[in-house]
């Protein structure tokens, strides 16, 4: 790819960083004022973000060198292809997050507005220095920064339980932090560089040994933030946090964080033929496979709605990293989108569980009988983002899913394509009782008081819904994603 080095990726992450300090100094005192920078940062981030789409198409990768540290390494953003579709991602649905928080803070009139409102900017400058991150080490930068700002997110509440959270948020992620750290000095010593490299960093040779202790490593220690069985118990107990945290944590950051960066080592440090070679991609896909079933299984289980939306995101995201371990064109293309596609989906279905409880204080499954017809727009985008996970049109999930089946069938292990049906039907198991009892089933009580949340609430939740269903339709639309996944595609398989 032809390497500019404008200025554009830096701007990106100023911007998360100077309305964090506006919000900041303006606190409690003029709070209108705090909420305008949460709304005018987000939205000139997601610009800047879109901005650079052109270029990225026309096959030019955005480079700048922040800092060197040593003749070969430096501290380096690269806007790839690859690191558009997060980037992308995480921008646009800072904006509806941002809309969403506000109408749900005050709704609840939540304490510490301040120091949420700051800590989420600074969540959102993690994220996308993720995504624009040019190397391991620059990466690791912002995965721990994303890491240290959404603790005080996640310990929101400040009680006995959301300390509890918080405090095994950080022990599980700092924790896997040392995996990273080893993994990165083995590949440095190995390759000399750790740079991104589509295909791989490394030659063939007779490492191979401590080649799959490193990819181990690099599981172990990224796989914690994206929710790979068993070392994702932080994920579900982190659902005590305000449901925008909820949000930001499943849809627009930490676990796609995880995702991503689980992904980057599998296509952009070993390579797909580095991961064949190694004969580590099939035990590898048998393993993630398991935290597909097991993650639905468990969620049928949870009568908490957040809880039970936490394990369907466990299972998702093990979908999009299967998808990318089976190495075939097709299912490394619905990877990506489903990557891109579930968190629309996703998040429109933890914003719609936070709009019930600000309107009803309900939080269990078994009390939200009726709760359709009490709010019918709520649980109609409620009814899209689930028909969507499971992979029923009109909603996008149906497209990346078909993908991820039909990479499936061409692997030689057809048993994935199993797993990825079993997943859909899974999906339906605990998705369909919720829809039914809520559309038709009478209210306990036999009352049924209607009426939406606030406008600043279902606004956002409507907003992700219909995206949900025009990415369908038209997946090129406004974010170039289809054109951008069949790139990443490409240029990873060196076609």
């Amino acid at each position: 790819m032809e390497t500019e080095s404008p200025f554009l990726p830096v701007l990106t992450l100023i911007i998360p960083s100077f309305v964090s300090l506006l919000i900041l100094f303006t606190g409690k005192r003029r709070p209108n004022l705090r909420e305008f920078w949460t709304l005018a940062g987000s939205f000139a981030m997601f610009f800047s973000v879109w901005s650079m789409l052109d270029s990225v198409l026309k096959g030019r990768s955005l480079e700048y060198h922040l800092a060197f540290i040593y003749p070969d390494l430096s501290f380096s953003l690269k806007v790839d292809v690859f690191g558009m579709i997060f980037a992308l991602l995480s921008s646009f649905l800072w904006m509806v997050v941002s809309v969403y928080s506000i109408g749900y803070m005050r709704g609840l009139n939540e304490q510490n507005q301040t120091r949420f409102f700051f800590c989420f900017a600074i969540a959102i400058l993690g994220a996308a220095g993720v995504a624009l991150s040019g190397n391991l080490i620059t990466l690791y930068m912002f995965y721990e920064i994303l890491t240290l700002s959404t603790y005080p997110l996640v310990s929101h509440k400040e009680n006995r339980e959301a300390i509890k959270a918080g405090r095994k948020y950080l022990v599980y992620l700092i924790g896997s932090s040392v995996f990273i750290l080893l993994a990165m000095g083995i590949t440095y010593h190995l390759a000399g560089t750790l740079d991104f490299v589509p295909g791989g960093l490394f030659d063939r040779g007779d490492n191979n040994g401590v080649l799959r202790f490193l990819f181990l490593l690099f599981v172990i220690g990224f796989g914690v933030k994206a929710g790979i069985m068993p070392i994702h118990e932080w994920l579900p107990s982190a659902m005590v946090a305000p449901t925008p945290v909820s949000a930001l944590l499943h849809a627009v950051a930490v676990v796609k964080a995880g995702v991503f960066c689980v992904l980057r080592v599998i296509l952009y440090v070993f390579g797909p033929e580095m991961v064949v070679n190694l004969g580590i991609w099939f035990f590898f896909a048998f393993f993630v496979s398991l935290t597909v079933i097991f993650a639905n299984i468990i969620a049928i289980n949870q009568d908490n709605l957040k809880r039970r939306l936490a394990f369907s995101t466990i299972n998702n995201l093990a979908i999009i990293i299967l998808g990318a371990t089976l190495l075939t064109p097709d299912a490394m293309k619905g990877a990506y989108l489903h990557m891109f596609f579930h968190g629309f989906m996703k998040i429109t279905l933890f914003m719609c569980a936070g709009a019930i409880y600000v309107k009803t204080h309900k939080e269990l499954i078994s009390e939200m009988e009726g709760i359709g017809r009490q709010m019918p727009i709520t649980m109609a985008a409620f009814t899209v983002g689930a028909l969507g996970l499971f992979g029923i049109p009109p909603v996008c999930g149906f497209i990346s899913k078909w993908y991820l089946c039909m990479g499936a069938a061409k692997t030689e292990g057809i048993i994935f394509l199993l797993v990825f049906l079993l997943s859909a039907l899974l999906d339906g198991v605990y998705f369909i009782p919720i829809i039914y009892s809520a559309f038709f089933k009478e209210v306990k009580g036999g009352r049924s008081i209607k009426g939406e949340a606030d406008l600043s609430i279902v606004i956002p939740i409507v907003t992700t819904g219909v995206f949900s269903l025009l990415l369908t339709f038209f997946p090129d639309f406004f974010f170039r994603v289809y054109t951008l996944s069949d790139m990443a595609v490409k240029i990873v398989r060196g076609g």
